[in-house]
């Protein structure tokens, strides 16, 4: 009867080479791959990064006003300010029932400015030889606002103001009205993104791209010229009074809206 006998230190020998063998080779495998992943990522560089252009469109229009909007108003000094102040109210008074004669609605007037301000003279003190402010009266301004779609009366509004008291013209321009600078704006924010495509895609055609996406828009403030000063003159007769009609004059303004537009781009 033969009797096997397993030596237990060369078994555990051989158990822990192969192990150990096992380990080294899944060390050098794992370099292996983790190397390969590294040159992957080197030779395709930022493989998720976009490509962008970012382009402004501009949209322009030409627009014939439909708002007049006129400012004046009486300019009173007098000793006390009540006796300037009843005076400023009086003419006041009577020129608003002028303006209203000609067609104006009460909605389409409103105060733009009230100052009541005490006037001073300065002298030289003959004995002191310093310089005085001496109070010689109170001054009252008042100023009203008409705003008006009837864009042909401007002359009667200033003409029949001028003849009651008005004693001051501050400003007579024409310009648009909020609703139809709201229904302008609307139009342009679509031309002028358009216009931002048409340069992005101009651009792109010598580099060999194309646009594939768009990234992000930004619309800018629908853009109005400051109210223009139309040219006008007054004529008076030796009365103070207009001998001719005042003539206003209206022109068109331009107006404009621009969008920023960031495209996502791909080769073509």
């Amino acid at each position: 009867m033969k009797t096997s006998l397993t030596n237990p230190k060369k078994t555990l020998t051989v158990v822990t080479s192969v192990a150990l063998a096992v380990l080294v080779l899944a060390s050098v495998g794992s370099l292996y791959l983790g190397n390969k992943s590294v040159i992957a990522q080197e030779e395709t560089a930022f493989p998720s990064r976009e490509k962008t252009i970012s382009v402004t469109g501009t949209a322009t229009s030409s627009e014939a006003p439909d708002l007049l909007v006129v400012k004046f108003g009486v300019e009173i000094q007098n000793k006390t300010a009540k006796e300037a102040l009843d005076a400023n109210s009086l003419s006041m008074n009577q020129i608003i029932d002028a303006i209203k004669s000609v067609g104006i609605a009460e909605d389409d007037i409103s105060t733009a400015s009230f100052n009541i301000s005490p006037v001073y003279e300065g002298y030289e003190d003959q004995i002191t030889k310093r310089w005085t402010q001496e109070l010689v009266g109170y001054r009252v301004t008042n100023t009203v606002t008409v705003e008006t779609t009837k864009l042909n009366s401007a002359a009667e509004i200033i003409d029949g103001a001028v003849a009651v008291g008005a004693n001051r013209v501050d400003s007579v321009y024409f310009t648009l009205s909020p609703e139809k600078q709201l229904q302008i704006s609307d139009e342009l924010i679509g031309k002028a993104v358009q216009n931002a495509q048409k340069k992005a895609e101009n651009a792109l055609v010598p580099l060999n791209h194309k646009i594939i996406g768009v990234k992000m828009v930004s619309l800018s403030d629908f853009g109005m010229p400051p109210p223009p000063m139309p040219m006008y003159e007054m004529a008076y007769d030796g009365m103070g009074k207009s001998s001719a009609p005042t003539p206003i004059f209206s022109s068109d303004q331009d107006v404009s809206t621009t969008a920023n537009v960031v495209f996502i781009i791909g080769s073509n």
